[in-house]
């Protein structure tokens, strides 16, 4: 037995007494650990440049966000109201008056359908806070509607929309706001909004840069839900109308902007109050354009961002009762 425990101890020995010999043979021999070593340093390098580049970042103060320009560069954007006394005027003004006052650089045209100018829309003007001309100018009896008539027999605010131009092309007749014309030169857009329609501040931001004639769609217009050019490859190519189609330009009033220098260098170009049903925009546009060569806007005429709207005349039976009592509303107060 002891002479197996000796056998086993020595066998022992000799095997680590080799080990050692080895390890120490080894010991003496070149280390291909050195690359995989050198590049987990040059990763720890990229991630601790990378953590420098970052805090770097956080110190920095963020960039200043592109401005827009500022408003003295922007092309001036003339916008012609007729407008005519009742009831709901001064409502239909307040209205659209603030929205235009959320438009820079804009240019309020307020023609009134009467001989001299009203203090109900003097005192609008004044209090509105917007750059403005008043005019004034009396539509013809001729032209006028008779009791009963429908609104679409005579087209209305022919004369006002060319006294306005008349005033554009330095012809004077302001009755109140700012009297001198653009002088030449002058870089700017006329559009003709009535003062019951509803718009999209966004609408006058897409006609501004206007070169000719540029259009768009019309909501709640001519039975339709809207009304307006159709586009092909950015190009007018056809009208989405459903009443005289083959009208020159199937638009309504408010689908469209004329350039200024293009209206002031066609001193012909005005509305006709002769022209037929529905074509009182082609007497206009007829004069400054070819249909081919209209400018689509509003996401090439798939945005509404105007809507013909009306206001629903006021029923005033109650008002016609007390005042048959001596008893109405008092007329001092404005509505």
């Amino acid at each position: 037995m002891k002479l197996k425990l000796k056998n086993v101890f020595l066998a022992y020995f000799l095997v680590s007494i080799a080990g050692l010999l080895y390890a120490l043979v080894q010991l003496g021999q070149p280390c291909d650990c050195l690359p995989p070593l050198r590049a987990a340093a040059e990763q720890l390098r990229q991630k601790d440049l990378r953590i420098s580049q970052l805090q770097a970042d956080l110190r920095r103060p963020p960039p200043v966000p592109a401005q827009p320009p500022e408003p003295e560069a922007l092309p001036t954007i003339y916008v012609i109201t007729p407008t005519y006394a009742r009831l709901v005027q001064k409502a239909e003004l307040v209205r659209l008056s603030q929205t235009l006052s959320l438009v820079p650089r804009l240019h309020w045209l307020l023609v009134e359908d009467a001989e001299s100018p009203t203090p109900l829309v003097s005192g609008l003007l004044a209090a509105s806070g917007l750059l403005f001309t008043h005019l004034a100018v009396l539509t013809p009896k001729a032209q006028r509607l008779r009791e009963g008539e429908p609104g679409w027999v005579r087209p209305r605010g022919v004369e006002q929309r060319n006294k306005a131009l008349d005033w554009l092309r330095g012809k004077g007749g302001a009755v109140g706001g700012e009297k001198d014309p653009p002088p030449p030169g002058t870089q700017g857009v006329v559009y003709f909004a009535d003062d019951d329609n509803t718009y999209s501040r966004e609408l006058f931001k897409e006609m501004r840069w206007t070169r000719g004639v540029s259009v768009w769609p019309v909501g709640l217009v001519g039975g339709l839900r809207f009304e307006g050019p159709q586009v092909q490859d950015g190009r007018v190519v056809g009208f989405h109308t459903a009443w005289e189609p083959n009208r020159p330009f199937p638009l309504d009033m408010a689908g469209f902007a004329v350039a200024l220098p293009l209206l002031l260098a066609k001193p012909n170009a005005q509305f006709d109050a002769t022209a037929p049903r529905g074509h009182l925009e082609s007497s206009l546009l007829s004069h400054l354009i070819d249909p081919k060569d209209l400018e689509p806007r509003a996401a090439n005429c798939t945005q509404v961002l105007v809507w013909h709207t009306r206001t629903e005349k006021p029923k005033m039976k109650q008002e016609e009762q007390l005042q048959r009592q001596g008893q109405g509303s008092d007329p001092a107060i404005e509505v």
